[in-house]
């Protein structure tokens, strides 16, 4: 048995960089190994695991799950980013085992490419009202100040079936997510619980009401409010940050029209280069196993990193990770990809002459820090001459 390696960069690091500068810690773990060691920001040690071949293993192993029940004890959750115990929560990406078989096959149908792809009009009709909204000024405006958290709550909330009156509700919680203080967050998660029980309320045909049904009796009012959170808060944290660097390679003023790939294209390589979770969410073994020749002991936290692994050297040419792979394999894969794509056409045909008013190489990404990713720090367009 061996070691994994230990590297002296934090990998979690809050960091300001240019658009197209990756990580500085993305090829100093490649380099490190298969699966290295590094120092948790909640204290102790956890792994990463940087080769493809041994993440698609982990995705599947029986003895790797998600229960945050399993996380060192003297973890702070806020600190370490994560959600609560399968057993104080039921929640999809928390579950292992039979209950994640039985939420998956609840939640799955609900999001299948046929189904999302009938939404795509509707998308789009919501990208073109809301840029509008910013055309109109007249003026440079930031795409990352308002509509990239916007766009995304207000197709999830839409299709879920939440009011249309509760899209700034929807906005405010998500914000108050990102705060230090644990009241903005408690504040927060009972306007996600209100949010959800509107959806159910407005009956209709929204997914709301659908995923209710598909689980029947099975769950509280309270179990299902948290998936529905789950599902408004994730559509937003995942999709904003990629529609940022979406936006900008396409109004890029330099870019040549005559080398744009397809934009579904376009779409799939933004996402392998950006990933919704550059990390996965954490990991922990329920057993004594090796990888990769190395030993971990039962209840070892690991990550897998999914950017270093989409964007390295010895990258396969088959599907990338940016949703994951097996069980877990991300549920909203085709709503993203629809969602993003819809936006790209709305400019194209609505907004032909909107561009970058800045250079693009002047454009930053902001680390979060932690397991989360980097968002633009601005996005300054001119959408109409």
């Amino acid at each position: 048995m061996t070691l994994a390696p230990e590297i002296g960069i934090d990998p979690f690091a809050v960091t300001v960089r240019g658009i197209d500068e990756p990580h500085p810690a993305r090829a100093v773990l490649r380099a490190a190994g298969p699966i290295v060691r590094v120092e948790g920001r909640a204290g102790g040690p956890v792994w990463i695991v940087t080769d493809e071949a041994l993440a698609r293993r982990v995705f599947v192993h029986p003895q790797i799950a998600k229960d945050p029940g399993l996380a060192p004890t003297h973890w702070d959750p806020r600190t370490a980013g994560l959600e609560p115990p399968a057993a104080e929560q039921l929640s999809l990406t928390t579950s292992d085992g039979s209950t994640h078989t039985r939420l998956r096959a609840a939640h799955a149908p609900l999001f299948t490419a046929l189904r999302m792809g009938g939404y795509v009009e509707r998308m789009a009709a919501f990208a073109h009202t809301l840029l509008t909204v910013c055309a109109e000024s007249g003026d440079t405006v930031d795409l990352m100040a308002d509509f990239a958290t916007r766009y995304p709550l207000t197709v999830i909330c839409d299709l879920l079936g939440v009011p249309v009156d509760r899209i700034e509700q929807a906005i405010a919680a998500c914000r108050r997510m990102y705060s230090d203080d644990q009241a903005d967050v408690g504040m927060a998660m009972s306007a996600f619980a209100d949010l959800g029980a509107a959806a159910l309320r407005a009956g209709g045909d929204g997914l709301a009401v659908a995923l209710r049904d598909r689980l029947t009796d099975e769950v509280t009012d309270q179990q299902l409010h948290y998936l529905l959170f789950t599902l408004i808060y994730a559509g937003q944290l995942t999709t904003d940050p990629v529609l940022g660097f979406l936006l900008a390679g396409v109004l890029d003023p330099e870019r040549d029209p005559a080398d744009e790939p397809p934009i579904e294209e376009l779409v799939r390589e933004t996402l392998r280069m950006h990933p919704p979770a550059p990390f996965t969410l954490w990991r922990f073994t329920t057993a004594d196993i090796t990888l990769a020749g190395v030993r971990l002991a039962a209840g070892s936290p690991l990550l897998i990193d999914i950017q270093g692994i989409n964007t390295g050297p010895r990258r396969t040419n088959g599907r990338d990770l940016s949703f994951g792979a097996g069980p877990h394999y991300c549920t909203g894969a085709h709503l993203a990809q629809f969602e993003l794509a819809a936006v790209v056409r709305t400019l194209r045909t609505s907004f032909p002459h909107a561009r970058l008013t800045v250079p693009y190489a002047e454009l930053r990404q902001t680390d979060f820090g932690g397991i989360q990713g980097s968002r633009l720090s601005a996005l300054p367009v001119q959408l109409r001459e």
